[in-house]
Protein backbone atom coordinates (compact mmCIF):
# COMPACT_ATOMS: atom_id res chain seq x y z
CA UNK A 1 0.00 0.00 0.00
CA UNK A 2 1.21 3.53 -0.67
CA UNK A 3 2.64 5.34 2.34
CA UNK A 4 1.80 8.92 3.27
CA UNK A 5 3.42 11.27 5.75
CA UNK A 6 1.12 13.98 7.09
CA UNK A 7 2.20 17.08 8.98
CA UNK A 8 -0.42 18.63 11.26
CA UNK A 9 -0.88 21.97 12.96
CA UNK A 10 -3.59 22.60 15.50
CA UNK A 11 -6.17 25.21 14.63
CA UNK A 12 -7.36 27.69 17.25
CA UNK A 13 -10.20 25.26 17.94
CA UNK A 14 -7.81 22.30 18.20
CA UNK A 15 -5.47 23.92 20.70
CA UNK A 16 -8.41 24.83 22.94
CA UNK A 17 -9.13 21.11 23.34
CA UNK A 18 -5.48 19.97 23.34
CA UNK A 19 -6.07 17.76 26.39
CA UNK A 20 -8.11 15.51 24.08
CA UNK A 21 -5.33 15.09 21.50
CA UNK A 22 -4.40 11.52 22.48
CA UNK A 23 -8.05 10.45 22.46
CA UNK A 24 -8.56 12.13 19.07
CA UNK A 25 -5.48 10.36 17.69
CA UNK A 26 -6.87 7.01 18.89
CA UNK A 27 -10.19 7.81 17.23
CA UNK A 28 -8.43 8.78 14.01
CA UNK A 29 -6.45 5.54 14.06
CA UNK A 30 -9.66 3.53 14.33
CA UNK A 31 -11.26 5.55 11.52
CA UNK A 32 -8.21 5.00 9.30
CA UNK A 33 -8.37 1.25 9.90
CA UNK A 34 -12.11 1.19 9.18
CA UNK A 35 -11.41 3.02 5.90
CA UNK A 36 -8.87 0.37 4.88
CA UNK A 37 -5.69 2.19 5.92
CA UNK A 38 -3.04 1.38 8.49
CA UNK A 39 -1.32 3.78 10.89
CA UNK A 40 2.42 3.22 11.15
CA UNK A 41 2.91 5.96 13.71
CA UNK A 42 1.60 9.19 15.20
CA UNK A 43 4.08 11.54 16.85
CA UNK A 44 3.64 14.81 18.70
CA UNK A 45 6.44 17.15 17.72
CA UNK A 46 8.15 20.37 18.70
CA UNK A 47 8.85 23.05 16.16
CA UNK A 48 6.86 24.09 13.11
CA UNK A 49 4.40 21.17 13.23
CA UNK A 50 2.41 19.86 16.17
CA UNK A 51 1.96 16.27 14.99
CA UNK A 52 3.26 13.92 12.33
CA UNK A 53 1.43 10.81 11.17
CA UNK A 54 2.64 8.03 8.91
CA UNK A 55 -0.02 5.83 7.36
CA UNK A 56 -0.55 3.40 4.53
CA UNK A 57 -3.60 3.71 2.31
CA UNK A 58 -4.98 1.34 -0.32
CA UNK A 59 -5.14 4.19 -2.88
CA UNK A 60 -4.99 7.96 -3.27
CA UNK A 61 -8.76 8.40 -3.34
CA UNK A 62 -9.17 6.77 0.07
CA UNK A 63 -6.30 8.81 1.52
CA UNK A 64 -7.80 12.03 0.18
CA UNK A 65 -11.31 11.21 1.40
CA UNK A 66 -9.97 10.67 4.92
CA UNK A 67 -7.97 13.92 4.83
CA UNK A 68 -11.07 15.83 3.76
CA UNK A 69 -13.21 14.20 6.44
CA UNK A 70 -10.63 15.02 9.12
CA UNK A 71 -10.48 18.63 7.93
CA UNK A 72 -14.25 19.03 8.42
CA UNK A 73 -13.81 18.46 12.17
CA UNK A 74 -11.78 21.67 12.37
CA UNK A 75 -9.06 20.75 14.89
CA UNK A 76 -6.08 20.58 12.53
CA UNK A 77 -4.64 21.84 9.27
CA UNK A 78 -2.61 19.26 7.38
CA UNK A 79 -0.04 18.82 4.65
CA UNK A 80 0.25 15.31 3.20
CA UNK A 81 3.14 13.91 1.20
CA UNK A 82 3.43 10.60 -0.61
CA UNK A 83 6.41 8.72 0.82
CA UNK A 84 8.50 6.18 -1.08
CA UNK A 85 10.41 3.34 0.54
CA UNK A 86 13.89 2.26 -0.49
CA UNK A 87 12.38 -0.55 -2.58
CA UNK A 88 9.91 1.88 -4.19
CA UNK A 89 12.73 4.24 -5.10
CA UNK A 90 14.85 1.43 -6.51
CA UNK A 91 11.92 0.37 -8.73
CA UNK A 92 11.38 3.96 -9.86
CA UNK A 93 15.06 4.46 -10.63
CA UNK A 94 14.93 1.29 -12.71
CA UNK A 95 12.53 3.09 -15.07
CA UNK A 96 15.05 5.79 -15.91
CA UNK A 97 16.70 5.54 -19.32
Amino acid sequence: MPTYLTLYNWTDQGIKVVKETVTRADQATKAIEQAGGRVLGIYWTQGRYDLVAIAEWPDEDTAMAFALQLATVGNVHSETMRAFSRDDMQRILGKLP
